[in-house]
């Protein structure tokens, strides 16, 4: 096959060899979270937080970095295609993240706070970003398109009047 072609497949997720998605998301079924022993506690009640806000959340949590940081948002991907959601993915030093309800944006922008190093407060910082408002653009917008028409309309009538001032003189 020519390489043209190869290079246009899309690629397949590049999961490590040491995660095993089968029980991560047999894990993550039951409820919501797949992490070490210590931290399930504090991420079963972010993930029930997350579902008091309407968003349904599954956080997993590896001991280790895998090989490359783009790998925990494969897992994030595959997990959430059985579970659904978001999915958040935290290793020691990365995170990744998929969601099919909540924009790109969004989880990236939240994913970009998560960086703590603890899962429980990564989970939290997240889920805080997620959930907080959004500025009113559209609202903004429209007091822009106001106040600069103001302006011109003034500007227009100011000069107008100047016009006519001197016409008269």
């Amino acid at each position: 096959m020519p390489a043209a072609f190869i290079a246009f497949r899309p690629a397949h997720a590049d999961i490590p060899p040491e995660v095993n998605i089968d029980t991560v998301v047999a894990d993550v079924s039951d409820d919501g979270v797949s992490a070490p022993t210590a931290d399930v506690p504090g991420l079963v009640a972010v993930v029930d937080r997350a579902r008091e806000e309407g968003i349904k959340l599954s956080v997993v949590v590896l001991k280790d970095n895998p090989g490359r940081d783009s790998q925990l948002r494969d897992i994030a991907t595959e997990v959430g295609k059985h579970e659904g959601g978001t999915v958040l993915v935290l290793s020691p030093n990365w995170v990744g993240t998929y969601s099919d309800a909540l924009s790109r944006v969004s989880v990236e922008d939240a994913q970009d706070k998560a960086y703590t190093g603890n899962a429980v407060d990564s989970a939290n910082q997240f889920l805080d970003e997620v959930v907080r408002p959004e500025a009113p653009y559209g609202l903004i917008t429209v007091g822009l398109v106001v106040i600069v028409g103001g302006a011109a309309a003034a500007t227009w009538f100011v000069r107008s009047r100047r016009i006519e001032s001197g016409r008269e003189s």
